[in-house]
């Protein structure tokens, strides 16, 4: 399990303040101000306008989870791989802040991808892809190359070994 890191959590409540356009609260931590998730829907509409439709201000705790689960689907939806996006109780119950910090890194390098999302960017940029394309030819020209991965061994071998079948020698 990843472990929290506090200058991970400053750097992503000053990406999500910057997306926003608006300060974060100094008082409030840094799971308290995303745990209802209505912080989080709003970061998504914000990046991928109409990704949430509905957002819980207030109501149960069922209810403000709900609002991380559309929080979800829509990143999903987005590009986020799924391996990388945070189960609701990692954030809601505090089980796995670090996974809820590293889903929001994933987040903001997916912005990347969409050429459409103009705002501030966070972390590495993403690589293009480099497909290559091979004529026939090129392809059939580099079977009749032994690379050095082929066994070439200039001769050695194990005979005058002998030692099968024996104990050995110390």
């Amino acid at each position: 399990m990843p472990t929290k890191n506090k200058e991970q959590e400053k750097e992503m409540l000053e990406w999500i303040g910057n997306v926003l356009g608006e300060p974060i609260p100094e008082s409030v931590s840094y799971e308290d101000y995303l745990k209802d998730g209505v912080v989080l829907c709003n970061l998504i509409n914000k990046i991928a306008p109409g990704s949430v439709k509905k957002i819980q201000t207030k109501g149960s705790n069922f209810q403000l989870m709900e609002n991380i689960q559309r929080f979800q689907a829509a990143i999903k939806k987005y590009g986020v791989p799924e391996e990388e996006i945070f189960q609701t109780a990692d954030l809601f119950e505090r089980r796995n802040i670090a996974q809820v910090t590293l889903c929001l890194y994933a987040l903001a390098r997916i912005t990347q991808k969409h050429p459409e999302y103009t705002g501030p960017a966070l972390g590495p940029k993403m690589a293009d892809a480099n497909k290559r394309e091979f004529t026939e030819d090129q392809l059939r020209a580099s079977e009749g190359h032994l690379n050095l991965q082929m066994g070439f061994n200039k001769g050695a071998s194990q005979s005058g070994l002998g030692s099968f079948g024996n104990s050995r020698h110390m």
